[in-house]
């Protein structure tokens, strides 16, 4: 008799158990952006492979510069924003999908995420061996807004110094229209909250990290040396 109680003693308990892990999962609250709370195809970013060598945009990027700002800066926005996406059960689709929502990220998942896709843009409009200038439909649209490539070169320096403290500077495509803009610490156009939004055409990376080696606090020189790298030929790509 004492064993049959004990028996249903253990077998009421597991029950009760078991009930209550139910409960509790059914109670817990969904992610905002998710469908469901495990999926395992969700949306994350990976890094490009550098398209060039590390001093191959000598001498205006120093070879030390781009191995840190690749191998420590970018892998690390990498790292993160993928850690935030696994954490908060975001299941967007692609990168436009996931700066649209830009607004209701968590800190992690927007800074992060604008860091990785910003430097994977970066360096793919950057080679050795630039051509000094826009050519073909590109060079046609700048003229066409500013007047003379350096006229748009001007205005596109003075967004770049003018940006306090760190960010970038743009030139984006909104729907046919060529603008300059720029974004605090690692924001960027595709996302709901950027003051100029269109389609990246150009970036400029004005974090103190992409110059302070050989460049010091001279932002200004740093940029005056940075259009000798432009690939304009992938710029132009952009274009919508």
């Amino acid at each position: 008799m004492e064993n049959q109680q004990r028996r249903k003693f253990i077998k009421d308990s597991l029950k009760l158990s078991l009930g209550l892990a139910a409960a509790s999962s059914a109670m817990k609250p969904l992610s905002v952006f998710a469908g469901t709370e495990d999926k395992a195809d969700a949306f994350q970013f990976s890094q490009v492979a550098l398209p060039y060598s590390y001093d191959a945009l000598s001498p205006y990027i120093d070879a030390l510069t781009m191995e840190i700002h690749y191998t420590k800066h970018h892998t690390t926005y990498i790292k993160n924003v993928n850690e935030a996406i696994a954490a908060e059960h975001l299941t967007f689709k692609n990168a436009t999908d996931f700066f649209a929502g830009a607004s209701k990220l968590s800190a992690k998942a927007r800074n992060n995420g604008g860091g990785a896709w910003n430097h994977n843009f970066f360096w793919q409009i950057m080679k050795p061996g630039s051509s000094a200038e826009p050519t073909g439909k590109l060079a046609d649209a700048i003229n066409g807004t500013f007047g003379s490539s350096a006229k748009f070169k001007e205005l596109f320096t003075q967004a770049a110094i003018g940006r306090f403290g760190s960010g970038w500077a743009w030139l984006v495509d909104d729907h046919g229209t060529l603008r300059i803009g720029s974004t605090p610490n690692q924001d960027n156009p595709l996302m709901d909250i950027a003051d100029v939004k269109g389609t990246p055409i150009l970036g400029l990376d004005v974090w103190e990290h992409a110059y302070y080696l050989k460049y010091q606090n001279k932002r200004n020189e740093y940029i005056a040396a940075w259009w000798n790298t432009v690939n304009w030929e992938a710029a132009a790509k952009h274009l919508v």
